[in-house]
């Protein structure tokens, strides 16, 4: 059986209980309410009968007064009244039906008020009034009534009261089948439903009851349960997609520390033949004719062996990463020491170089080395991503946030050195490979791919990460954070 109709099957039945009770105490009281009316009218009518009887016996005798009685029972069909001699035996034609003993209240002048259920046909109430007539001789006027006229009331009384339990009995009964199918059964339905849905998934959609009530109430906890689940299930699905991302970094890093190895060794079985052919070179060089084939040669071969020894000592920085130096010390002066270097590329590519400063020292335990060499490699990049000049700028802010997935670590405050430039820009799938060794979008000649991957790793040593915000046509900023204390 659905909730809303035993709901309603309860409420009726207590219903009924208390209608039934509020009838039997209202069937007691209408008994108590008509035998009290009937005491009042039997007593008020004996007491102005027997006055009378008195009275018309005193000016008219004993047949007047007889006759008076007489003439009142004839008219008052629901009573029976007659004169009765308190002395004379009962049974008599004018001798009470009570005994002795109990007629003797009437003869002290009292009057008596009775029943008789035994007598007549259902029983009787009576009333016996002294009347004084004869001071050698007590009399009294009886009153008799039959309990035929109470039954009828009592009966009329059960019907009117029964059949008004019945109608409110069925009138509230469909009201609570009604109202409970309304306020209990169909936001009960929506609920069922709406947990269906979430065990099959579905966390997207709302339940929304328009009443203020317990189940309004849970609409929202389901719907804010739902919110939950849907969190926990993206954090979950975050989670997942980092674990996964983890496990590539570790099989990619596995990867570089073999390609390491092997560039190690390569660079270090280069490094001698390249230095021989510097010397050579240079030998050559300062040994020519200035304006001669063998001159121009012999530079040419020396800036190539330089390029090569760069690209070597790139390996080795990648292969074998150090131990950074750290230091305290103002990352503005590096920013500025960097744009000193570079100022001659600078300008040749007619790119302004701009340091964004706030006037308050940004101070960092770091290798100011490394740090240059990582703002070298990230300016050198902006520099050549605007072929047709610009403005390259370098901003240095303090931030509050949480290191991403690949990082890890808590919310914290860090330094965030961020080199804005105005070039191409780069789209989603160029920045997916940026940090790879030996990626590069350069012209031949221009860069290794090795740069940011040795950024990257410098980074990375001091306790921070480089992230990257680009978008094709809009230039690009490589933002270096880094702890701050």
């Amino acid at each position: 059986m659905k909730l809303s109709r035993k709901f309603a099957l309860i409420l009726f039945l207590g219903m009924c209980c208390v209608l039934a009770v509020a009838a039997y105490l209202t069937y007691r009281r209408e008994i108590e309410l008509f035998k009290n009316d009937m005491r009042r009218d039997h007593e008020a009518t004996g007491r102005a009968l027997a006055a009378a009887t008195s009275r018309i016996w005193e000016l008219a005798g004993e047949k007047a007064a007889l006759d008076f009685l007489g003439a009142e029972n004839s008219r008052r069909h629901h009573l029976g009244i007659r004169w009765i001699w308190l002395d004379a035996p009962p049974g008599t034609p004018h001798g009470p039906r009570l005994s002795r003993e109990e007629i003797l209240p009437v003869v002290r002048g009292e009057v008596v008020i009775g029943s008789d259920p035994k007598a007549g046909a259902g029983g009787i109430f009576y009333t016996y009034v002294p009347a004084p007539v004869d001071p050698a001789r007590p009399g009294a006027v009886e009153i008799v009534e039959s309990f035929q006229d109470q039954r009828h009331y009592v009966r009329s009384t059960l019907v009117r009261v029964l059949v008004t339990v019945l109608a409110v009995a069925a009138v509230s009964g469909l009201l609570t089948m009604g109202l409970g199918a309304w306020f209990v059964g169909r936001p009960t339905r929506e609920i069922i439903d709406r947990a269906r849905r979430v065990g099959a998934g579905d966390l997207s959609s709302r339940l929304d009851l328009p009443h203020r009530d317990e189940f309004s109430e849970l609409a929202t906890e389901l719907n804010s349960m739902c919110d939950r689940l849907a969190e926990a299930r993206d954090r979950v699905s975050a989670e997942t997609a980092a674990r996964i991302a983890t496990i590539e970094q570790l099989r990619h890093a596995d990867r570089l520390a073999t390609i390491g190895k092997l560039a190690s060794g390569i660079a270090h079985e280069l490094g001698t033949p390249l230095n021989v052919v510097w010397a050579r070179a240079k030998m050559i060089g300062s040994a020519a004719p200035p304006d001669g084939d063998a001159a121009n040669n012999a530079r040419i071969i020396t800036e190539q062996s330089q390029q090569m020894t760069r690209i070597i000592r790139q390996l080795l920085d990648f292969a074998r990463p150090r131990t950074p130096q750290k230091a305290r010390v103002d990352l503005r002066q590096v920013v500025r020491q960097t744009f000193g270097l570079l100022q001659s590329l600078a300008e040749k590519r007619r790119v302004d170089l701009v340091l964004v400063d706030a006037g308050e020292p940004a101070l960092a335990d770091v290798d100011a080395p490394a740090l240059q060499q990582v703002l070298s490699n990230l300016v050198v990049n902006g520099i050549h991503a605007m072929s047709r000049g610009g403005r390259l700028t370098v901003a240095i802010e303090r931030v509050r946030l949480r290191p991403p997935a690949d990082h890890g670590g808590p919310e914290a405050d860090y330094l965030a050195v961020r080199v804005r430039d105005e070039g191409v820009g780069m789209d989603e799938e160029v920045q997916r490979h940026l940090f790879e060794p030996f990626f590069t979008t350069k012209d031949v000649g221009e860069g290794t791919g090795l740069g940011l991957s040795v950024s990257r790793g410098m980074v990375r040593e001091h306790g921070g990460w480089i992230g990257v915000e680009s978008a094709p046509g809009m230039g690009s900023c490589f933002s270096v954070y880094l702890p701050w204390s």
